[in-house]
């Protein structure tokens, strides 16, 4: 595992960040992070993880979501409970229209569905989605999961837009797998990595 010593992330403190695991889309139908497989960890070697997502790009151009889910039996079921917000801002490539709003349709409310990260990221060769979630103390059998998620991208009728996400998984017992996917068709391009924080 590769080491990054003292990177400042997204408004987080310093610390460092030890790449764990790159997966690479190739057509894939989901990617996924288990713990104890392929030389995945996501236990208590590490209080706080990072997934990079870079240019997570959809095979469907029909207003296909990016959704994430954790696992508490390694990857067998992906279904925890979660409770979260979503809000989102855009902008027309046209400059037609702007807005920020709260977007209830894709918030959970202790769910055990797969959350939504981005709405409608676009299948054109020219669009694509990056970000980062940013999950704390998975593996604690005492409190709650926390993650915060921001991506931005371009959907498929040229609006650029950032989602942003924040919730928990509402479990007391250890999150050891993520999966991501979309929500129609397989993820035709891109990265997935996973970073421990020390």
């Amino acid at each position: 595992m590769a080491n990054y010593n003292a990177i400042k992330y997204s408004g987080f403190s310093k610390g460092s960040l030890t790449l764990i695991k790159t997966l690479t889309a190739s057509s894939s139908s989901t990617l996924s992070f288990v713990d104890g497989a392929s030389d995945v960890v996501l236990d208590n070697t590490y209080k706080e993880y990072i997934f990079i997502l870079n240019n997570i790009h959809p095979s469907s151009d029909s207003n296909v979501q990016l959704q994430f889910n954790g696992s508490a039996d390694t990857g067998s079921n992906y279904n925890v409970t979660k409770m979260t917000t979503h809000f989102s801002a855009y902008h027309y490539e046209s400059d037609a229209y702007t807005a920020v709003g709260y977007n209830t349709a894709y918030d959970l409310a202790q769910s055990t569905a797969f959350q939504v990260l981005s709405a409608s990221i676009g299948a054109d060769n020219d669009q694509c989605g990056s970000g980062y979630i940013h999950l704390f103390n998975p593996s604690s059998t005492t409190f709650v999961k926390h993650f915060i998620s921001n991506v931005s991208y371009v959907q498929s009728d040229d609006v650029q837009r950032i989602d942003y996400v924040a919730g928990y998984f509402n479990t007391t017992s250890a999150v050891d797998a993520i999966q991501f996917k979309f929500s129609s068709g397989n993820i035709d391009a891109g990265t997935i990595q996973l970073f421990g924080v020390n």
